[in-house]
């Protein structure tokens, strides 16, 4: 073996994981959670707000452990710099050597397209006609990418019509006539900053299922709280959701309890029920899981022996 940590950049990333590849990951990750076999402490968020912050995420399992110091800067592409930026850190969790160091950024992408995705095939009507995703930044893109590559027809919306339109080009997608065209699809991925509600108070129809990627952190949401309380509700982390997420909201105003939120873990290891009819609103509130990061880091290992350029580091 050559001496030296392999650094991945996103473009080796990219090649070593397809977005099949991450919803699968994504999905042993879930259930290896779930299972207790693998570990996961909160995440650390140290914040500049309202310019963004700082993120600190561990996790361990399938024999590693891992890092993510990641970042969010929502008005940094104006700027003409990356919302998010950072580094993931894979160790060996026996001896503690350092395995390799990846691009958060797109480790990051591609676990949010696929747990959008998952939660969508796991919680919505199994032959929805329409999908659509609003916001598409470099994890929208992911989301409409991972639609496109299980066969689904996406429309998107964005602020950005442009960006709307290059992303659509690029997935074989059509862009949306107007937010509201978008928001009444089937399936519905939100993936925007989370600084502005879009889905409000008896916003949903029946048979929705919405996977809200956005409001990842406090003070943000893209749902408003009694909206929240109308649907079956399921979330990636209790934890990090009712502290950092959308359900942190609804928590707050005592619309919704404990009890009330399903893990989407527990439906994926058999432990809870899903989709209970055809009728019923289901709605994801995804707050990004280390877990995901390591599923998705370790399918990238997997195949690094594939990949002839990747420099190693002596560290």
């Amino acid at each position: 073996m050559t001496a030296g940590v392999p650094v991945l950049a996103a473009h080796h990333v990219e090649r070593a994981v397809s977005p099949d590849d991450a919803v699968e990951a994504v999905r042993r990750g879930f259930v290896a959670y779930a299972s207790g076999d693998w570990k996961m402490p909160p995440k650390v968020y140290v914040t500049n707000y309202p310019t963004g912050d700082f993120r600190a995420m561990p996790a361990i399992g399938a024999g590693h452990a891992l890092l993510k110091w990641v970042t969010s800067f929502p008005d940094n592409p104006r700027r003409g710099l990356p919302t998010v930026s950072g580094v993931v850190l894979i160790s060996d969790a026996t001896d503690g050597s350092l395995r390799a160091v990846l691009d958060a950024a797109s480790v990051t992408a591609l676990r949010t397209g696929a747990a959008a995705v998952l939660a969508a095939e796991t919680l919505g009507r199994s032959e929805p006609r329409s999908c659509a995703v609003v916001g598409a930044g470099v994890n929208g893109r992911a989301v409409a990418r991972t639609l496109h590559t299980r066969g689904r027809r996406v429309v998107l919306w964005d602020v950005d019509l442009e960006r709307a339109q290059s992303v659509a080009r690029e997935v074989g997608g059509d862009v949306a006539g107007s937010l509201d065209a978008a928001l009444g699809c089937d399936v519905v991925v939100t993936v925007t900053p989370g600084h502005e509600v879009l889905l409000r108070e008896g916003s949903l129809l029946p048979g929705q299922h919405v996977s809200l990627m956005g409001a990842d952190g406090p003070n943000k949401s893209e749902v408003a709280p009694v909206e929240v309380a109308r649907c079956h509700v399921f979330c990636d982390d209790w934890e990090q959701a009712s502290h950092g997420g959308e359900l942190q909201h609804a928590v707050e105003r005592a619309l919704l309890e404990r009890a009330d939120i399903t893990e989407l873990g527990d439906v994926l290891v058999g432990r809870a029920t899903g989709r209970r009819s055809d009728e019923e609103i289901t709605l994801f509130d995804s707050t990004g899981l280390a877990i995901q990061d390591l599923a998705v880091a370790l399918a990238a290992l997997e195949r690094l022996d594939e990949l002839d350029d990747v420099p190693r580091v002596p560290l």
